[in-house]
């Protein structure tokens, strides 16, 4: 993938959700690790205020469509909750007008976990809601499904890594 070509195969898409599993793994044992310092209810309100705004309601209405076509909005409550950015803005804020605490591993957890074990990241306006292979994409993996076979030649673009 790059700026160029923003789409992802099989092989790169693992190796982005590895990279996530380890930020995911580093929050996780710092968790642990701080374990009896956590102010659990402050953990799972941070934890679920990502779904309860970003996700439940765009499911809602997702299940609710008969077209299975909804607002551009609930895809920007979705990509505003479920954003790294988002999150270290919620952070900060919290740290800088709460206190600074280790509940606040709930926004790295619940983000890492949705990236590295569900493969979820940022939802693009033009595709379905909930998981669903978009007819385009699944042209372009019969296309460089084959990774392995494709071996760029001289003065080509390399494809599939």
């Amino acid at each position: 993938m790059d700026a160029k070509n923003r789409f992802e195969t099989k092989t790169t898409f693992a190796l982005s959700r590895l990279e996530w599993l380890a930020a995911l793994a580093v929050s996780l044992v710092l968790a642990f690790q701080h374990y009896s310092e956590i102010r659990w209810w402050v953990f799972v309100l941070l934890f679920a205020v990502i779904d309860v705004i970003g996700y439940i309601p765009g499911a809602i209405a997702y299940r609710r469509s008969p077209d299975k076509r909804i607002s551009r909005g609930y895809y920007v409550a979705y990509n505003t909750m479920h954003s790294l950015v988002t999150a270290g803005v919620l952070a900060g804020a919290w740290a800088l007008f709460v206190r600074p605490e280790w509940a606040l591993l709930a926004l790295p957890i619940h983000l890492m976990g949705d990236r590295a074990l569900f493969g979820n990241s940022l939802k693009p306006f033009g595709v379905s809601f909930e998981p669903e292979t978009d007819p385009a994409y699944r042209d372009f993996e019969q296309k460089y499904g084959n990774e392995s076979a494709r071996v760029p030649m001289e003065g080509t673009n390399a494809v599939g890594a």
